[in-house]
């Protein structure tokens, strides 16, 4: 394995951050975060973006006498360093006590492996530049696709370093590669804009013929896109759009948002809460998702997290303090930026297939939605409404009859949960491969439409 080995350099600021944190009378940790990124867009055949940049930020979070501050610099010469302390123990004064939160006794070494997450790129410059401009020429070759306003071939290299006065040291890098593209495409006085993109982890995995054609179909096929009449409608949220409403009602599997009263789950673990097919689970050690994280932002070593089986919630995800006000144990979920205090966060969440294959999925009349609009105004996390305007497509027997705009889908999600007619029987990643889920049937949502 080739690990993710630290710079000399972070090791010594770090060093230099706890010397004078200790004393100070205090314990800390210190959370490093670099940044190299290159973005590519094209414009008319043309190159319109190109820009190259670097960050680093060192984030310290300071507790003494039960109190917590935190201060950030994008320096790193020693005068900075020696800043940040000070500024975060100032800042601790102001801060009302938290005895929950604790620097974690980690004191363990954890490294990813670059040879997977990180591989070396053989694409050149020259050749990315190619991949964005041949990405907007196929777009615009195809019948009445106009304009091709986002686009975009990129790259970007991450690094995560975590060390503590516990005696922490943890590295994470990772490399990513996306493509993506939204086509407007117009035909008299009609016109669609859809999109979508491919990730990867060397630019050698990009298809971008296969890209142009994704993008051209879903702007093309939405030209005629009507309303369909009002009722009540089976609901398959495409691999995109389910994942990204499963994203926003999140909250109910917080830690800490329980710890805050705003939790709709916040007394719901050990009861049912979802159809007893549904099995929801964060999962940060699946590989080939770019979630993937081997240790949270507190330095705990993730593993696999039962969330919801049977349709019975499991547990929360906490980090140390959620996890000492309820009196449990960490599940590896604290979340945290140089800037930012402590949260929750998952890292990948995963529904296992069920056992309906397409002939019973797709089976009858049912609404696929391929686009929502409006989904954070639209939706309550705590009450779980929402009222969302979508397009997609209506379906048969799993064939798409006639695409359709201008409607609303309406529904709680909580209650949603429970009116799952089936479960496909195959995973599917979004196109960010943030996280995995098969097809889920929804019965009966409420639709306005003409």
């Amino acid at each position: 394995m080739e690990q993710s080995a630290i710079n000399p350099a972070l090791i010594a600021a770090s060093e230099q951050v706890f010397d004078r944190v200790r004393k100070a009378g205090a314990e800390a940790d210190l959370i490093i975060l670099e940044s190299e990124s290159l973005s590519l867009k094209a414009s008319q055949g043309e190159l319109e973006e190109h820009s190259i940049s670097q960050t680093q930020t060192f984030g310290v979070r300071v507790i003494k006498d039960e109190k917590v501050g935190i201060a950030y610099s994008e320096a790193s010469d020693a005068e900075s360093l020696s800043w940040i302390v000070d500024q975060a123990l100032q800042n601790a004064t102001y801060s009302a006590a938290e005895p929950s939160e604790r620097i974690p006794a980690n004191a363990q070494t954890l490294f990813t492996d670059d040879s997977y997450f990180c591989p070396k790129d053989s694409v050149t410059i020259d050749q990315q530049i190619d991949m964005v401009l041949g990405l907007e020429r196929g777009l615009l070759e195809k019948p009445k696709v106009k304009n091709v306003p986002y686009n975009g071939v990129s790259e970007s290299t991450s690094g995560r370093y975590l060390f503590s006065t516990a005696g922490l040291s943890a590295a994470s890098r990772q490399r990513a590669v996306y493509a993506y593209a939204y086509a407007l495409a117009e035909d008299g006085e009609k016109n669609a804009m859809e999109g979508t993109g491919q990730v990867s982890r060397l630019s050698t995995e990009l298809d971008i013929p296969k890209l142009v054609e994704s993008v051209a179909s879903l702007s093309l096929d939405m030209l005629e896109g009507k309303a369909i009449p009002s009722g009540r409608y089976d609901v398959i949220f495409d691999h995109e759009c389910q994942i990204s409403l499963f994203n926003v009602f999140s909250m109910a599997l917080s830690g800490k948002a329980a710890k805050d009263g705003i939790n709709p789950w916040r007394e719901k673990v050990g009861q049912s809460v979802a159809d007893p097919r549904l099995q929801l689970s964060d999962k940060p050690l699946m590989m080939d998702g770019f979630g993937y994280s081997l240790f949270d932002d507190e330095g705990t070593a993730t593993a696999d997290t039962p969330l919801i089986i049977d349709g019975v919630l499991q547990t929360l995800i906490h980090n140390t303090v959620t996890a000492n006000h309820f009196g449990v144990t960490t599940t590896g979920h604290a979340s945290r930026g140089p800037r930012s205090g402590l949260g929750v966060g998952y890292h990948q969440l995963m529904i296992e297939a069920g056992s309906a294959a397409d002939a019973e999925l797709k089976a009858g009349e049912y609404l696929e939605v391929t686009s929502m609009a409006g989904l954070h105004s639209g939706a309550n996390a705590i009450s779980g409404d929402f009222s969302l305007g979508v397009s997609g497509f209506l379906c048969r027997d799993g064939q798409r009859i006639k695409p359709v705009r201008g409607v609303t889908v309406a529904a709680n999600f909580y209650k949603l949960l429970n009116q799952i007619q089936c479960i496909g029987d195959t995973l599917h990643w979004n196109w960010e491969r943030s996280s995995v889920m098969p097809s889920i049937r929804f019965a009966e949502l409420a639709v306005s439409g003409e």
